[in-house]
């Protein structure tokens, strides 16, 4: 038994008690939530608060419920390359099973226990670590502002995109002692020569 329950009132969790246990009872939920906070990586994901659109489908099955449909949203991060911001769109394809407890119970009791599965809390389920799992496996890993973003100049920082034909007069350290060879005397002579 889990000493800690799921507050029905939270906007990621689902009542089920009007779905019934009968399997094959459907039921479609559509609601606008807002984002739980850390919903992504240090790079890109969606703010805290902002709209999350889910579309889903509830079946009942023999084990639980299972929920598929989709998740919308709209991520938020910086460039990897210019550190620009980066907004984009996210639709993420949600299938999730949430077992009845005394089916986790059984298969505990039968040693077959799955770790991967989540069990419903009574008639509610939490969604918001099976949104997570989605969201944040779906994000880019190093976003970009555009495909071929220059990013930064190594040297100064500015913004290549900004700044097409930026360059720096390079010079490599190990060539300094040439670098007063023609000065030296007779160097005109040899030149002349050639």
């Amino acid at each position: 038994m889990r000493a800690v329950h799921l507050d029905h009132r939270s906007p990621l969790v689902l009542d089920l008690h009007d779905l019934g246990r009968q399997p094959g009872s459907t039921r479609q939920v559509r609601r606008v939530v807002a984002a739980p906070d850390d919903l992504g990586t240090h790079v890109i994901g969606i703010p805290a608060g902002a709209d999350l659109e889910l579309d889903l489908r509830l079946e009942a099955v023999t084990e639980g419920v299972l929920v598929t449909g989709d998740v919308r949203g709209q991520a938020v991060g910086e460039c990897v390359r210019c550190l620009d911001r980066v907004d984009e769109p996210l639709v993420i394809r949600l299938q999730e099973l949430y077992v009845y407890p005394e089916r986790q119970a059984a298969a505990i009791a039968d040693g077959d226990e799955d770790e991967d599965l989540r069990e419903l809390d009574g008639d509610l389920a939490d969604l918001e670590p099976a949104v997570r799992d989605v969201v944040v496996t779906s994000l880019p890993f190093g976003p970009l502002c555009r495909s071929d973003c220059p990013g930064l100049c190594t040297s100064c920082g500015v913004r290549l995109a900004d700044h097409p034909g930026h360059a720096h007069e390079t010079f490599d350290p190990r060539w300094a002692a040439l670098s007063g060879l023609d000065r030296l005397p007779g160097a005109d002579e040899t030149k002349e020569e050639g």
